[in-house]
């Protein structure tokens, strides 16, 4: 039975037009496909919402008005002057009219409700109606005596597309205000940033496809010109990603951070298997005839990249296991991409020489002769091939210290640091919190029949008293139902139930509202200060201590929520799924090697992948660099990279061993025969990785920075460790067949 490889280039052969044709309708439909492309903002790329966390999270955003919070920044010399509350006021009618918009709130309101439900006409009321109100929410809406805040509340519920139109209406309302003189507005809030982050991450996207496909040419037209039509395999690439970007858009798959990651990363494995494909293409068109070297190409150079395609997708597999979303969707593109970028070098290159009469440099010349760098990469292996241990033991020696210094490289899960510094959302919402005094605030969900019974309450104030006590240098303040309660009943809390009821129901629904919803969610809200994430996440399990020996009423549930102990649970996320998916990565690529190859052999491409996932720790430790939600793939990704180069020197090793059966000319003849186009392809994937540089997102550049070493690595261990590994694993091979021949009984004379 002939192999489906066989059976494609018969096809290609016999019906070139035929293929190419069905080939343009895949390319068409992917094109359709691209233009369904969304971008992923907010905490869904952080977080799995079928968690218990994860719907705990979901109920304090949706209860509370932090998943779709619009906050619009007035500043001017006099936050609570008359004319500034007037200003005020009107904009707030203006909001209410706009479509999706559920509530407007700001000091305007409260100011009416204390003085008989009119805006005060001179200074000296606004001061007596000022006093009336609450300290906490006058905090809460004017931070400082040159701002105020006008709290927009979203719909719930709203698609991407209506969200969007909301905002860009409270945008151009505001706009086209009329401010008073010497007064700034301008609008920002989770919903504005989520929308900046997606339009950069949109600009991102082409910037970081666009550089990396012109690093390519450069790389690709500097590195390969031994060959016809050397930039053959830029337009291979360039179909896998139309098509990856179609399989996306159809399947209705979101880009995130993390996977506009992915795309310079597809971009240099495929172009290493372009090269690998093209490579063999001229390789056998030297020797004969074009029908005859697009089935040899095929057969040979296909099930090689082949099997290597499927370890590199068994070592990004694992990432699938990651609690945090985006990780998924990274991996999820990755291998969408790898998979592309593989068939379409498969049945792309050999199909374009056979419609062109594709004709090799040095036509029908019987054995390629050999050029400087072939030589030089086949003589620098047969050296370490001959003497491999001293090599091993060095390598090995830097692989253990990256394994000892790994647990100690730090873990950055704080999403401000990820996007553009500049990025005008970002920049106004650290203004609002460096004049609130707490950068960070620490809320407490609190959930439960009877939230706000007596009971509760005495605990709330009795939670916040040991909170702020034991944590005093974090904590600097708290405010829930049951200080309100407090501040609009003289100062005590009530002592009976009817009370209690009473206050509540004098209340103003927009000083409950933060705190309290219905019956059966409330929150208490800590102010705290500066904290890097791991003192954040040492509070964090600090305070669920606390919960549990300052225990909530019976039928009452209590745990840090919000994004304070979202980005705090990501580092436990990450610590604690970054080694195992690695771990897996190997297993994965082991477990091919073993089902394709079923000799020692097949453990020869895990020494150097080894050293390479040692070697990135120490790299990391040198440069200084932090782990984050994207650089947590790192192992994994290196041992997909790296699987790949020394899976097809190993393939073509032990092809030139059958052929030739000595072990030192099977090297030889492999590194001569696929060294350089393995260092081009590697040379080309690091060029097409450094586009991340590019990006404005500081996450996306240092994975640049991470990616490139580690394929450059990966490229090293290939050529370089793998020669030595390959020695050791055929010797240690040879005494296991020597063995079994001793051991066997001699046959049975007739």
């Amino acid at each position: 039975m002939r192999s489906p490889f066989t059976l494609l280039a018969g096809l290609i052969n016999g019906y070139p037009k035929v293929v190419a044709g069905l080939l343009l309708v895949v390319l068409v439909a992917s094109l359709y496909g691209t233009t369904l492309i969304t971008m992923e903002t907010g905490t869904d790329g952080y977080l799995d919402g079928s968690t218990p966390f994860g719907q705990s999270y979901n109920t304090y955003t949706t209860t509370f008005g932090s998943s779709d919070a619009v906050i619009i920044l007035v500043e001017s010399d006099d936050s609570t002057g008359v004319e500034q509350l007037q200003f005020l006021d009107s904009l707030e009618s203006d909001l209410r009219r706009q479509q999706h918009v559920a509530s407007v709130a700001s000091i305007a309101d409260l100011v009416k409700q204390a003085n008989g439900g009119r805006v005060p006409t001179s200074a000296a009321e606004v001061i007596a109606v000022k006093a009336q109100v609450p300290a906490s929410l006058l905090e809460r809406y004017v931070p400082s005596n040159t701002f105020t805040l006008v709290q927009v509340a979203l719909d719930q519920g709203l698609s991407l597309d209506q969200s969007t139109a909301a905002l860009d209406n409270i945008q151009s309302l505001v706009s086209s205000s009329d401010v008073p003189p010497g007064t700034t507005v301008s609008v920002t809030g989770s919903s504005a940033f989520a929308q900046q982050m997606g339009t950069e991450m949109g600009t991102s996207t082409g910037t970081l496809v666009g550089v990396a496909m012109l690093l390519l040419v450069g790389a690709v037209g500097l590195l390969f010109g031994y060959v016809s039509h050397r930039f053959l395999p830029v337009l291979m690439v360039g179909i896998g990603l139309v098509i990856t970007f179609g399989v996306l858009g159809l399947a209705g798959v979101k880009i995130t951070m993390a996977a506009i990651g992915a795309f310079p990363i597809l971009i240099g494995l495929g172009v290493d298997y372009a090269i690998q494909f093209h490579a063999r293409l001229e390789e056998e068109a030297r020797k004969g005839p074009l029908p005859v070297a697009v089935r040899e190409t095929m057969e040979n150079t296909g099930p090689a990249v082949f099997w290597a395609m499927v370890a590199t997708t068994m070592g990004f597999a694992p990432l699938f296991i990651s609690p945090i979303p985006m990780i998924g969707g990274f991996a999820f593109v990755a291998i969408t991409g790898i998979v592309a970028c593989y068939a379409v070098s498969l049945v792309g290159i050999p199909l374009i020489a056979r419609l062109t009469g594709y004709r090799p440099k040095g036509v029908h010349t019987e054995v390629r002769q050999a050029t400087g760098p072939d030589r030089l990469l086949a003589t620098l292996s047969v050296r370490i091939a001959k003497n491999p241990l001293p090599l091993l033991a060095v390598v090995g020696l830097v692989a253990l210290l990256g394994v000892a210094l790994d647990p100690s490289i730090p873990i950055s899960t704080d999403e401000n640091t990820f996007v553009p510094q500049d990025m005008p959302a970002l920049v106004q919402m650290e203004k609002v919190s460096r004049s609130m005094g707490s950068t960070t605030p620490v809320p407490i969900l609190v959930r439960g029949d009877g939230v706000d019974s007596l009971d509760t309450l005495r605990w709330m104030l009795e939670f916040e008293d040991y909170a702020l006590t034991h944590h005093a240098d974090r904590l600097t303040g708290a405010t829930s139902i049951a200080d309100l309660v407090v501040q609009y009943h003289g100062g005590t809390l009530p002592s009976t139930e009817s009370e209690l009821r009473a206050v509540l129901d004098a209340m103003p629904a927009s000083a409950k509202e933060p705190y309290l919803s219905g019956h059966g969610t409330a929150q208490i809200s800590f102010g705290s200060t500066t904290m890097d994430m791991p003192v954040q996440a040492a509070l964090k399990r600090q305070l669920e201590a606390d919960l549990a020996y300052v225990s909530p009423p019976v039928g009452i549930q209590a745990e840090p929520s919000g994004s304070f102990a979202l980005f705090t649970n990501l580092i436990g996320d990450i610590a604690n799924n970054k080694d195992r998916m690695t771990v897996l990565g190997f297993v994965g690529v082991l477990a091919v090697l073993l089902l394709v190859y079923r000799k020692v052999h097949a453990a020869a491409p895990l020494i150097p992948i080894v050293a390479v996932v040692g070697w990135n720790a120490v790299a990391m430790t040198v440069l200084g660099m932090e782990y984050t939600p994207l650089t947590a793939v790192l192992g994994s990704m290196t041992i997909g990279v790296a699987a790949e180069y020394t899976i097809l020197v190993l393939e073509r090793f032990l092809e030139e061993k059958e052929k030739y059966g000595d072990v030192f000319v099977a090297i030889e003849h492999s590194v001569q025969r696929i060294g350089r186009a393995i260092l081009v392809s590697g040379l080309a994937t690091a060029a097409g990785f450094s586009a991340l540089f590019a990006s404005n997102f500081p996450l996306i550049s240092n994975f640049g920075v991470t990616t490139v070493f580690a394929v450059l690595f990966s490229l090293t261990g290939a050529i370089v460790v793998m020669p030595a590994a390959l020695v050791v694993m055929d010797r240690i091979q040879a005494r296991l067949e020597h063995r079994r021949s001793v051991g066997s009984p001699a046959p049975v004379s007739p």
